[in-house]
């Protein structure tokens, strides 16, 4: 299918609208209209497809636009002055963009793999966290030099392993206002803690989720490289502008409370998948 043809389908399309067209464009540039085979399409998607292409169910731009302009709008009103948004993108291809807006946003990421209990055992995590970066503090001051050359190896392998769990979620000093997926089918536990714990979720979903599992999904194309940078683009805006236009009005303080309202059973057993 090609540009023109996806940009006659949509309808604002007809009343040349500038802005409009331009986002057309722009979206089609990055391949966001690409969707999956009709056989894996999720039945609530179907009013987000414009046609099937070669057996590729086809993505709706417009719609797509029409998500990107709610998603933006619901981060803006949850995201506080300062607030913090956890990323989570563990597929390799993304990794270095994914870390650069965690960076620049000054947001933790999980790029790697998610660790279970991350959100819902928060105080265990953050005790372990505590331990890398007291393990790698020392490491790197020479503290261990005294010890044997075995010991040594051993404590730098496990500064190592823990670093590839840990070594970016430095930020993640409380629970995140929000939590923001690559591809919620790729992240079930993530979303699932985060849902437990009432944390607004967002992110870029393809049209083979359910998109009722996100409080605010884009639907688009999550396995193309331009499509995920284009949505992280317009995201990062979002945050940006946010933080920008009103203080922290929601601190961790009432997620914490969150928490221990479901701490009794469900999350005893709830456990440290790090081995």
């Amino acid at each position: 299918m090609s540009e023109n043809d996806i940009l006659s389908a949509q309808p604002n399309i007809q009343e040349k609208n500038p802005e409009i067209e331009a986002a057309m464009k722009e979206m089609i540039d990055a391949g966001v209209f690409y969707g999956k085979k009709k056989s894996k399409t999720h039945p609530r998607m179907k009013p987000f497809i414009l046609h099937n292409r070669n057996g590729i169910e086809i993505i709706n731009l417009y719609k797509t636009l029409e998500t990107l302009e709610r998603t933006a709008a619901f981060v803006k009103e949850k995201v506080p002055g300062g607030g913090m948004v956890l990323v989570v993108a563990t597929q390799p291809a993304f990794e270095d963009e994914v870390l650069a807006m965690a960076k620049r946003l000054d947001c933790p990421a999980v790029t790697r793999r998610w660790l279970g209990g991350t959100l819902t055992n928060f105080k265990v995590i953050s005790k372990r966290m505590e331990y890398y970066h007291k393990l790698k503090s020392d490491s790197e001051r020479n503290a261990f030099d005294r010890y044997t050359k075995k010991e040594r190896v051993r404590i730098e392998h496990e500064v190592k392993r823990l670093g590839e769990f840990f070594g970016t979620l430095e930020q993640l000093t409380r629970l995140p206002h929000m939590v923001l997926v690559i591809d919620p089918i790729l992240h079930v536990a993530a979303v699932r803690e985060a849902r437990r714990l009432r944390i607004p979720v967002i992110g870029l979903s393809n049209i083979d989720n359910d998109p009722e599992t996100l409080d605010a999904a884009v639907i688009g194309n999550t396995k193309g490289k331009a499509s995920v940078l284009w949505f992280l683009a317009h995201i990062e805006r979002a945050i940006k502008e946010a933080r920008q236009k009103a203080p922290e009005v929601a601190p961790a303080a009432q997620l914490v409370a969150n928490e221990a309202k479901l701490q009794p059973d469900s999350l005893k057993k709830e456990h440290v998948k790090a081995q």
